[in-house]
């Protein structure tokens, strides 16, 4: 068992780190800020890439839409609508998040 001097010597150090840990802290609302500016640097960036993977997606939904064309598959308005309906909603993704985020 701890005797009560540990017991201090444990709550020192407590106290201690507590306290060099607020001098550490920063202020709220400057690393709101911080974390908005770095995501709005990121964020260009993002939807470049979300573009560039909804082209692939789309590359690749379009030649599954041509094969079941040409095979004469029952469904393809289905599939068709589909993938036209992702390649849209991407779009549209991307659209609103810019001016949620007002980039």
């Amino acid at each position: 068992m701890f005797s009560k001097r540990r017991y201090q010597q444990l709550f020192a150090l407590l106290i201690s780190n507590l306290i060099v840990l607020s001098l550490f802290a920063q202020d709220g609302n400057a690393g709101i800020t911080k974390a908005t500016n770095e995501v709005k640097g990121y964020f260009s960036t993002g939807t470049n890439l979300m573009y560039a993977v909804g082209a692939v997606v789309g590359l690749v939904g379009a030649v599954k839409v041509f094969n079941k064309w040409n095979s004469g598959d029952p469904d393809t308005n289905k599939v068709a609508s589909a993938w036209f309906g992702s390649c849209i909603f991407l779009v549209v993704v991307a659209t609103v998040l810019k001016s949620f985020f007002g980039v």
